[in-house]
């Protein structure tokens, strides 16, 4: 068997880290514009959240597969389906068409985050395999920094097709190292694949973000209650294959454990928080404040930074202070931050948010990677990669469920207030919402479309402020369990 170049090989994971990491940031910085360009505000959040659910759902199966049929032929699939998915989402031309696209990338990252980290966790020793996962993470962090000020750029100079088109060289490059440098050892198929499970659990995931999105038409009474029915049987379906499966896509006896189970709720919790934050900040800046595309982005970066510098805090805290307590202090920093944003003014200077970015990140950054940990240690030693897998989900589904959950918030909100204002329209709406647009509109009624805006905004933040709330009590709740 060939033998692999490690160095080559270690450097396409780290740019189809940086490709995965940038695309989020980077379209919430222009969708904006987007939004503005195809017309799409009411149903702007299915940009991300399908994406994200996507991401959710092929998680769990991937990394049967990588275990199964070998890491490198999962892993180029991947990156088929990114870049593919990429190219279309440059060329939609309309919101639904971008939707039905950001699936197929969607499901391409899928493969690649678990996968990238399984290929690390192959080729180094353990004493060396921290520093890579890091150097790893460190590419996410870049990304995250870059993504604003280039998708701003992207968007003022050139067009946002161009924030997906920037993925395609990038994964092509990367799929070549990995075909022609990668190689591993053929794998054995021990135990049969847990179809049933992956089925059920794709139709309950499904059914259930639907279900979200459709919760603000009241004219949808009866397919809500079709798609409530499909998750409640979808549910039923997964627990019963579970308890059965061989290799089961999740252990049910690992939630037996109500200290794993209280964390994993409150990371999917803590991700919904973090998704609000970073996907309605940049329009409140280009919506609200009348910022650039470039500057509106770079909003959320200071979270980003200081997110990597609670990585690193993490170990510290919980040494000296146990796992509870560090949640408490976090979750009381979210807490504040999020209530902040709920109490400004409609004339806020940029800096503010900047700062309160930063907070955020830190707190962030501690409880993410403060439950992973945790995740890690509460089960035994050949159920980490399982409770790792189960830990990711969460944060995915989190996503998922609070991006249709803002949505319904934001456009019931939305709509209400335009009743206050008859002159005022829903194209209004989606042109207020990029700087560049907005331009176009009376001068007259700018500040009543940014009254509108602004209410929607804080309604998302609200639902926020509840999420945290509800973390708290659980952390405080299962307070002895959390004690290390």
């Amino acid at each position: 068997m060939k033998k692999t170049n490690v160095s080559l090989t270690t450097l396409a994971i780290f740019m189809t880290t940086f490709m995965t990491a940038i695309e989020g940031t980077i379209v919430s910085t222009a969708m904006p514009t987007i939004v503005s360009d195809l017309n799409g505000l009411e149903i702007m959040n299915w940009v991300v959240s399908i994406f994200l659910l996507m991401t959710a759902v092929s998680t769990p199966l991937y990394g049967k597969l990588a275990d199964r049929i070998g890491r490198k032929p999962v892993f180029l699939i991947g990156i088929v389906l990114f870049i593919v998915g990429s190219s279309l989402c440059g060329l939609a031309q309309n919101m639904l068409e971008l939707i039905f696209f950001r699936i197929i990338q969607g499901l391409g990252s899928g493969a690649i985050q678990p996968v990238a980290v399984t290929i690390i966790a192959d080729l180094y020793s353990l004493e060396k395999r921290a520093k890579m996962l890091g150097l790893n993470s460190g590419f996410w962090g870049v990304a995250s920094v870059i993504a604003p000020l280039l998708g701003g750029f992207i968007v003022q100079h050139l067009s946002w097709h161009w924030v997906f088109y920037i993925n395609v060289p990038i994964g092509i490059i990367a799929f070549i190292i990995i075909y022609f440098f990668f190689f591993e050892k053929k794998r054995v198929v021990k135990s049969s694949l847990d179809v049933k499970g992956v089925l059920s659990l794709v139709v309950l995931l499904l059914a259930l973000m639907v279900f979200l999105q459709e919760l603000g038409d009241t004219n949808s009474i009866w397919f809500l209650i079709i798609l409530g029915i499909i998750s409640i049987i979808a549910a039923i379906l997964f627990y019963k294959s579970e308890k059965v499966a061989q290799d089961p896509l999740l252990p049910l006896d690992m939630l037996k454990n109500k200290e794993f189970l209280a964390i994993n709720i409150i990371t999917l919790f803590v991700s919904g928080v973090v998704i609000g934050f970073e996907f309605y900040i940049p329009t409140w800046m280009q919506g609200i404040n009348g910022t650039n595309a470039s500057l509106a982005g770079f909003a959320v970066t200071p979270s980003s930074l200081m997110w990597i510098v609670g990585s690193f805090l993490v170990g510290g805290m919980l040494g000296k202070m146990g796992i509870k307590r560090t949640y408490d202090y976090m979750l009381l920093v979210l807490l504040l931050a999020d209530l902040t944003i709920i109490l400004l003014p409609i004339k806020t200077s940029f800096w503010v948010f900047c700062l309160i970015a930063a907070f955020n990140g830190t707190a962030f950054g501690i409880i993410t990677t403060a439950s992973q940990v945790r995740s890690q240690v509460l089960v035994s030693a050949d159920k980490i990669g399982v409770a790792t897998s189960f830990n990711t989900l969460m944060k995915y589904v989190g996503q998922t469920m609070m991006v249709s959950i803002y949505g319904i918030s934001f456009n019931l909100v939305i709509a209400q207030n335009l009743r206050k204002y008859p002159s005022l329209t829903q194209e209004m709406m989606n042109q207020i919402v990029s700087s560049q647009k907005a331009k176009n509109l009376a001068d007259n009624l700018i500040p009543q479309l940014r009254e509108v805006l602004l209410s929607g905004l804080k309604s998302v933040y609200i639902v926020s402020l509840i999420i945290i709330v509800i973390s708290l009590i659980i952390n405080q709740t299962y307070q002895k369990r959390f004690r290390s």
